[in-house]
């Protein structure tokens, strides 16, 4: 939960079309959602109808850029939208319902005598993770007569080739043909840039991108713009095309297909398609390029295709008896809108991260933090996600952990508590936040440590051992001397809220370092060490005494200990019950939910008495503590009722103010899977999802060894040189900036690097402290230079990089130190001997700020 937000992604939806109003409810229970997920796979293949209605505005992923896809129906000849808003000129089909289901979305659509069910599906069931990992989504149209005649019923389907590109401007190729029985559609972008960019508003610009349908029920297939194929199926026929070709902008190509005509009466008669997203690598771990899990066992796309088509029926039943089972569950124990609520946020968490294989074949997840700064496999993002894991099963559950604590027990950790991140998505390579690997500034080290310790104890109360805590056990020990030394009384650091600042003496913090205590006393217990479980949960039972005294005031427990008429939420206490603690008496916890609900707003809890916002996961741990039926309910309705009404139509946020409904940033992230704790109070439901777990993975592989490569300064950057000229500006300079041509005559000139105090790690010799700055240089590529040299970058935040005019890289996120990137290929074709420009423009939001560049070369390291 990270305190620099990208301003890209701030304008999520508004690249869709304008904001589009709330329609009421008819049910008070009726939930419409204010995005509604159709493809919910991973942070990349993650498509949204941000709209109450399905033909309201064009599709989106989750940051708001437009990635459309378009689907229209014939009714005895007469054309109709079911999806998206163009063509405008073509009605749209009355739609009647929608229903979010953990797996499926389904619409429901009337007209011309005729009802249309309109089901996205995504197998998201985790007790296989071959096929929770699968990034497909399936859409079925079922058709069925109202009016008790005979009808034909035509389906058009097309996706642009905008699901393929991080701008639209980049050009993208396709392919199609038959394989297994299928008619497919590939489309990808032109340069294949595989996990070239990282960073938080971005788009997958590799891999390419299926639409899938069996061969006996396709009609034709083509590639075009979608709007223009949706053109001519409403008028005409769509015209087959050329099987290959490509275009120079992704938003004048598309995958699109129209399947055969259905005869219909009062029986329902359907007919599918699927679309497939093969990203070939999805994670570096370690410098080292990991498959998705799927691909694990050698398969490739049209594996994939192959195997989804055949199990549709299995599968479709399978998602059909999972929905329903898991929403009675979550029904019985927390009424109808917890039930919806959950709904909406399950397949947002599982898409917010990606399954990987490690070298041995196990599977490892990385969360993304979206929307927040990009960061990857986030201990204070993963911690409020646990919950959904965790109901989940131990493969699950421990995906997460396993990358994170091999490269917390590596030399490379040199702190004597747990790290915060492991990099910026999709690049594991090492912590970036708050200084990375060399600053404890702005490090959380009660936060994340306590995160680790209760989530290893929750996994082993899940297993009833402790032996995956094994391997890790020197970290763990160290982490809890660390939090028996500084967790009662935290100083002032950050802890997961660290949005609203640095605070010392945080009485919810405290309350964290002693379940994480308590928890490392359970895991000592469970390893037979009587001692020092005795040891560690008696400094937790006093540390526990302590708090209540100390941070009393009156009819409450304040914010700070040190601070008199405060107070917050203290979800952290949850653990103290779902893990068999009892170190709080029953007072603390009906003393705070009795206050929590005189300080309610409309809309919801606020975090805590410094501002009217709120963190949606943190209500739906708060509304536990009570264990009692009514104060969860009191809690949870503001925010169902904050879901209809918020007018940011975007995929669910986490941090919204409890005032307007409106949207205080983050959207799209995996900590709504928190909404899940609620289930782990019930150990017979827990018991049951997690005791179906299938995959059960074990022995996974160590992190990847990293060699550092040997790297020699070609075109020397600001770590090496001192008084390196630049022309620079902070306002917009005109088009063509970046050409080498261009008349800089009236920038300033400055030396390299530019930012602003205070940036870890940065060699400020420049200051630069606004939103923006456009550097270029001059240099020369002497005669005897490599052929193959690299971009040598520090970022703080977003660059885009120009070599000779022409596009180099554009890197989102940030980085702590000079990182190497490769240049792109029509940069490498732009490089010539003598005299080059290399220009940059850098956009900042919060936090550090840092830009300067170079270019080295690179050659393999040796084994020391």
């Amino acid at each position: 939960m990270k305190i620099l937000i990208s301003s890209a992604v701030s304008a999520l939806t508004l690249a869709a079309g304008p904001v589009l109003g709330r329609e009421a409810p008819s049910d008070p229970n009726q939930l419409i959602p204010p995005a509604t997920p159709l493809v919910a796979c991973d942070p990349y293949f993650s498509i949204w109808s941000p709209a109450d209605h399905l033909t309201d505005t064009e599709t989106t992923h989750w940051t708001g850029r437009r990635q459309q896809l378009s689907s229209l129906v014939k009714i005895d000849g007469k054309s109709y939208r079911l999806m998206g808003s163009s063509p405008a000129s073509v009605p749209a089909l009355e739609q009647t319902d929608l229903s979010v289901f953990p797996t499926r979305t389904v619409y429901r659509f009337e007209g011309e005598g005729v009802e249309i069910g309109l089901t996205f599906m995504t197998p998201a069931l985790p007790e296989d993770m071959a096929l929770l990992s699968r990034p497909v989504t399936y859409l079925t149209y079922e058709a069925s007569a109202t009016d008790g005649k005979e009808h034909t019923v035509s389906v058009f389907f097309a996706a642009s080739g905008e699901l393929t590109v991080n701008e639209t401007h980049q050009a993208v190729q396709w392919e199609g043909g038959t394989d297994e029985g299928l008619s497919v559609l590939k489309i990808g972008s032109k340069e294949q840039r595989i996990l070239g960019k990282k960073g938080d508003d971005l788009r997958i610009d590799w891999g390419f991108l299926y639409v899938a349908a069996p061969k006996s029920a396709t009609e034709t297939t083509a590639f075009a713009k979608p709007a223009e194929m949706a053109f001519s199926f409403a008028t005409a026929d769509v015209k087959a095309t050329s099987d290959k070709g490509e275009a120079e902008h992704a938003d004048q190509a598309g995958a699109g297909l129209v399947l055969k005509e259905l005869k219909i009466g009062e029986k329902p008669v359907s007919t599918w398609l699927m679309l497939a997203y093969d990203d070939i690598y999805s994670i570096q771990y370690n410098h080292t390029n990991l498959r998705p899990y799927w691909r694990k066992d050698g398969w490739e796309a049209k594996d994939l295709l192959a195997a989804s088509a055949k199990q549709y029926e299995a599968i479709r039943k399978h998602c059909e008896e999972f929905d329903k089972e898991l929403f009675a569950d979550l029904e019985k124990m927390g009424g109808i809108q917890y039930a919806k609520l959950s709904s909406l946020a399950y397949r947002q968490c599982f898409a917010a991260g990606k399954f990987v294989a490690d070298q041995n074949g196990q599977p490892l997840q990385f969360s993304k933090e979206n929307h927040s700064n990009g960061c990857i496999a986030t201990s204070d993002v993963f911690y409020p996600m646990a919950p959904q894991f965790l109901l989940m099963g131990p493969t699950v559950a421990k995906s997460f952990i396993v990358p994170f604590m091999e490269y917390a027990k590596s030399d490379r950790w040199k702190f004597p508590f747990a790290p915060h991140d492991l990099g910026t998505y999709p690049l594991a390579n090492g912590q970036v936040y708050g200084g990375g690997e060399t600053g404890e500034e702005n490090q959380m080290p009660v936060e994340e440590s306590g995160n680790l310790l209760i989530l290893f104890a929750a996994v082993a109360e899940m297993e009833g051992n402790a032996g995956f805590a094994e391997p890790y056990w020197e970290r763990l020990e160290q982490w809890a001397n660390y939090l028996k030394k500084e967790g009662f009384d935290p100083p002032n650091q950050l802890c997961t809220d660290d949005f609203a600042g640095h605070l010392a003496h945080n009485v919810n913090l405290s309350a964290k370092a002693i379940c994480g205590l308590a928890s490392f006393a359970k895991l000592c217990e469970m390893r037979g060490d009587q001692a020092k479980a005795k040891d560690f949960l008696e400094t937790a039972k006093r540390f526990a005494e302590r708090w209540v005294v100390e941070a009393d005031d009156g009819d409450h427990y304040r914010l700070a200990f040190d601070r008199a008429d405060t107070w917050s939420q203290k979800y952290n206490l949850v653990w103290d019950r779902i893990l068999g603690f009892n170190l709080f008496p029953e007072k603390v916890f009906e003393t705070e939910m009795t206050y929590y609900k005189s300080k309610q707003n409309e809309y919801g809890l606020p975090l805590d008495n410094r501002s009217d916002y709120t963190k949606l996961d943190w209500i739906l741990w708060t509304a536990t503590l009570t264990e009692k039926r009514g104060d969860f309910d009191a809690l949870v309705s503001p925010v169902f009722r904050f879901l209809n009404e918020t007018p940011d139509r975007s995929p669910m946020t986490d941090w919204y103010f409890t005032s307007t409904a409106k949207k205080r940033g983050f959207t799209a992230r995996p900590v709504v899977g928190g909404v899940f704790l609620r289930a782990l109070y019930d150990k017979e439901v827990w018991k049951k999802y997690a005791g179906r777990d299938r995959t059960k993975a074990a022995k996974w592989a160590p992190m990847p060894e990293y060699i550092p490569p040997v790297i020699t300064p070609v075109v020397e950057a600001g770590d090496e040189k001192a008084n390196i000229q630049w022309a620079y500006t902070f306002d917009r300079p005109d088009e063509g900036w970046m050409k080498p041509d261009f008349d800089a005559g009236s920038w300033k000139t400055g030396a390299g690097g530019f930012g602003a105090d205070g940036t870890p790690n940065a060699k400020n010799r420049t200051k630069w402290t606004s939103g923006d700055i456009w550097i270029r240089r001059e240099f020369e590529l002497p005669t005897g230079a490599p052929d193959d040299v690299k971009l040598w970058v520090f970022h703080d935040e977003e660059a885009q990089i120009f070599i000779n005019g022409v596009s180099a890289a554009t890197l989102g996120g940030f980085n702590t130190s000079y990182e190497i990137f490769d240049l792109s290929q029509k940069a490498k074709a732009a490089l010539k001997r003598g005299k080059n420009t290399l220009a940059i423009h850098c956009h900042q939001t919060q936090g550090g700020q840092y830009i300067d560049a170079g270019l080295v070369q690179v050659k393999p390291g040796k084994k020391k």
